[in-house]
């Protein structure tokens, strides 16, 4: 009884310890520096980079601005452009909150890509709505058993997550080029790529004579979803725990083979969710290779804004905002169009570094307070 009565007690420390650390690294409203700094040095050195090209990036980024917001068409291309990078952040922010990494987004968005076209192409005839449903639910489905396959190796075979779900996606990537290529290329067989979708099968406009769909609010529930199972759930909970300190959460009680799966399996899901937003919202069609650097942008979308399904809103907002005002930019302008791909790059290499220091700061300070408690305990 008193060894049961002990462990009892070690568990529900584990556990205080836990939700203690939890608080302390989600609470601190200024990490909210961070994310504006490492803002700040990508598009400072991009200036730079402009500079050496013989531009003056006061005035690129002026215009950027002003045609990023010039009229209601662009700016709702800018959350247009949003969507589907909400989701790809919140499949990589939602994994790192268990410290998993998620590398596999890209496949995972092409799977969902896969399933959207297959049944927007084979289902026609039915009300627009049921399409849209069946579409939207085979694409979350597809893309996220897609992901719990890597969540199962690493559950069944403890393997290095970050290279099973990178190496998933060329497996993805060549599944789809062979449907491309095979049962699904258009009726001509002339291109890698599909029919376009019927039109009962586009997700509806949300304002009338842009580019925006309501596949926006859907990313923007998404997001809100992703929160309220990490922060109001007790799923939520061990998925933080186990991000936290494995150890700790098995002595718990808490089954972290079973929480890899379950991680995975959302993760998967919203990169899927992606791929349906971008086929039935945007594109309309199928075509090989396109979108190939949706999955990366996702990674630094969600370091951006702190694996936070809210703060991934607004960093993939942001870069929505880029894309819309750089591509204008290069049309009216000399400047090269590869400028839009050095913006971003500098501002996930800032953010990832911001990361790392801050992850540096966290564990000297940890060090500090450990020792503290150490020599308070020997007085």
């Amino acid at each position: 009884m008193n060894g049961m009565g002990q462990m009892d007690k070690t568990n529900h420390d584990e556990n205080t310890t836990l939700e203690e650390r939890m608080k302390n690294r989600d609470g601190k409203g200024w990490l909210i520096l961070w994310p504006l700094l490492s803002v700040f040095l990508g598009l400072f050195s991009s200036g730079m980079m402009m500079l050496l090209l013989g531009h003056n990036p006061i005035h690129v980024y002026w215009d950027m601005v002003n045609f990023a917001f010039r009229d209601i068409y662009n700016i709702a291309d800018i959350f247009a452009k949003a969507t589907p990078l909400i989701l790809t952040g919140l499949a990589f922010g939602f994994a790192f909150r268990s410290t998993l990494f998620n590398i596999g987004a890209q496949g995972q968005f092409y799977m969902g890509c896969v399933a959207a076209v297959f049944c927007a192409l084979n289902l026609k005839g039915l009300p627009s709505l049921i399409v849209l449903v069946v579409c939207l639910s085979a694409s979350v489905i597809l893309g996220g058993l897609w992901g719990s396959l890597v969540g199962f190796a690493k559950a069944k075979f403890n393997a290095n997550e970050f290279l099973i779900s990178m190496m998933s996606t060329y497996v993805a990537l060549a599944i789809m080029n062979y449907l491309l290529r095979g049962p699904l290329i258009e009726m001509k067989g002339e291109y890698p790529q599909t029919d376009v979708i019927p039109e009962s099968s586009w997700i509806p406009s949300l304002l009338p004579h842009t580019r925006l769909h309501w596949g926006f609010i859907i990313a923007l529930l998404a997001a809100f979803f992703a929160y309220f199972i990490l922060w109001r759930t007790t799923l939520g909970f061990k998925i933080r725990a186990v991000g936290m300190n494995r150890n700790a959460a098995r002595y718990a009680g808490i089954d972290s083979r079973k929480i890899f799966v379950i991680v995975f399996l959302i993760s998967g899901g919203f990169a899927g969710l992606a791929g349906f937003m971008e086929v039935n919202g945007i594109q309309h069609m199928l075509v090989q290779g396109f979108n190939p650097l949706i999955g990366a942008e996702g990674i630094g979308i969600a370091i951006l804004g702190n694996a936070h399904p809210f703060g991934i809103v607004l960093s993939a907002i942001l870069f929505g905002a880029l894309k819309v005002g750089g591509n204008l930019v290069v049309q009216t302008s000399t400047i090269p169009s590869s400028i839009i791909g050095i913006m971003e790059g500098f501002v996930m290499l800032f953010v990832i570094l911001s990361y790392y220091i801050q992850d540096r700061i966290s564990v000297s300070r940890s060090k500090r307070q450990l020792k503290a408690k150490e020599r308070g305990g020997h007085k």
